[in-house]
């Protein structure tokens, strides 16, 4: 077995509220990640749960949002908490274009921010288009605005930035300006959006996808999107897989395995 199938106790050395619904846990870990790993997150008596890493330096960190039990008692994990650490898994951002266009909706833009604060350290011009129900649950606005060209928000109840989905913000982007890639992480049915403005616009497009994770070695079948594991062949896919895979965006599977509508 690889070291990143062994898990790790760490103490968790911060806690942060980023929104009523969203928490930060910051820890340190040694092993090297990259902009778009994920680990899987363990608490004492419960469920691992995968989580993409929202820092990938030494000092990691997770954002968590309350979806379900185990995710709930995670949320309220305090500094000072023992929790396990397992990987980092799957691949990663490709931090080479020098003109990216980020499209967040929800926690979704967790782990979009690692990978564009490496990327702008490499030279690069980052748009943000960040999407979230209101203006509370707006997710890393503030950590991102530093290193953005330019940074354009949405909500659904007009709170903030535009007044609606994050998708028409990313749609006038891409028409109105020149970019070499977009990366997309958020609800599936939003990233079906951004692939389809990603083709009219002639960007490639490159979304985080997030499912149901177990085993995170490509064993248990939990994490099956068609023929691929999004723990292994994710959860970094080009536009044109994804886009090619008729439940991506209508159904998911369920903690049993079922496949249900989105």
């Amino acid at each position: 077995m690889s070291s990143a199938g062994l898990r790790e106790v760490c103490t968790v050395l911060d806690r942060a509220q980023e929104t009523p619904s969203t928490v930060t846990l910051r820890f340190e870990y040694p092993r090297e990640a990259h902009p778009g790993q994920f680990v899987m997150v363990w608490l004492p008596g419960d469920d691992e749960l995968p989580m993409s890493l929202s820092y990938t330096g030494r000092e990691k960190g997770v954002t968590v949002k309350a979806m379900g039990e185990t995710s709930r008692r995670i949320l309220d994990t305090n500094r000072g908490a023992k929790i396990g650490i397992r990987g980092p898994y799957g691949n990663r951002f490709d931090l080479s274009p020098r003109r990216i266009l980020v499209v967040g909706g929800g926690s979704g833009t967790a782990v979009l921010a690692p990978a564009a604060e490496e990327a702008h350290a490499r030279g690069a011009a980052v748009t943000f288009a960040l999407g979230a129900t209101t203006a509370r649950e707006m997710l890393f606005a503030e950590r991102l605005r530093p290193i953005a060209t330019a940074l354009h928000l949405a909500t659904d109840d007009g709170s903030a930035g535009h007044h609606g989905y994050v998708t028409a913000v990313a749609d006038r982007l891409l028409a109105e300006a020149a970019f070499d890639v977009v990366w997309t992480c958020g609800p599936e049915v939003m990233m079906r959006k951004v692939l389809a403005a990603g083709d009219r616009a002639s960007v490639p497009v490159f979304g985080s996808v997030e499912r149901q994770m177990k085993c995170s070695l490509g064993l248990c079948d939990a994490c099956a999107l068609g023929p691929y594991h999004v723990c292994i062949d994710g959860p970094v896919f080009p536009g044109h897989v994804l886009q090619g895979l008729e439940e991506f965006g209508r159904s998911k599977r369920d903690p049993s395995g079922r496949l249900v509508p989105v």
